[in-house]
């Protein structure tokens, strides 16, 4: 697929989901946060929803776990203008709260064609819930584990519907180290694990 090609289907993704009123979050939101980054990134992660920060600017991850992230992806010597991050939601859940079932099935769609368009080497997934969603729709059978027992562990995974094939690796969501700062050593450990995908590959 051409770039010129990538750049139109995620463009239209975006005016969808501007437009897009299947879930009630479009009533709260002040920004939808479709994605960004580069459109044919080696990585890709996906986080689980849109912050307080996030839905003003309608940029991914550009708070205070966005600055851990660009700290970590300092640490294995990549460029954030070089990955792709989106969520799994586009809208900011009321509070922060937990994504509802009819929102993920309403608003997943659309990252996972978001996938089959970058088609990266390596999805990242940032947090439990990510995890839990990537690893299922991929029919891994460990993705009803904790986040503490999938972090760092590479799962070679093929999309049902494309037959693309990846490498998912689950990590710690950034914000982690936000409350708890020795958890940041943990996070660039794992992160590792992206660095030495793409070596192998």
């Amino acid at each position: 697929m051409s770039e010129n090609e990538k750049d139109n289907l995620l463009l239209a993704i975006k005016e969808e989901v501007i437009r897009c009123q299947k879930c009630s979050l479009y009533k709260t939101r002040t920004l939808p946060v479709v994605g960004q980054g580069n459109h044919s990134a080696q990585i890709m992660f996906i986080g689980e929803a849109p912050g307080a920060n996030e839905d003003k600017t309608g940029v991914p991850f550009c708070g205070e776990a966005g600055q851990i992230l660009n700290l970590l992806l300092v640490s294995i010597g990549v460029k954030r203008e070089d990955v792709y991050i989106a969520n799994i939601l586009k809208d900011r859940p009321p509070a922060n709260r937990e994504p509802a079932p009819e929102e993920v099935k309403a608003c997943a769609p659309y990252l996972l064609r978001q996938i089959a368009i970058i088609e990266p080497q390596v999805i990242a997934t940032l947090g439990n819930h990510s995890a839990h969603f990537v690893l299922e729709y991929f029919g891994v059978p460990e993705s009803q584990l904790g986040i503490s027992q999938l972090r760092g562990r590479k799962f070679a995974v093929q999309d049902p519907l494309t037959k693309k094939h990846y490498t998912v690796i689950p990590l710690y969501h950034p914000a982690v180290a936000v409350y708890n700062r020795h958890r940041l050593s943990d996070l660039k450990n794992n992160f590792k694990a992206i660095k030495e995908q793409l070596k192998d590959e």
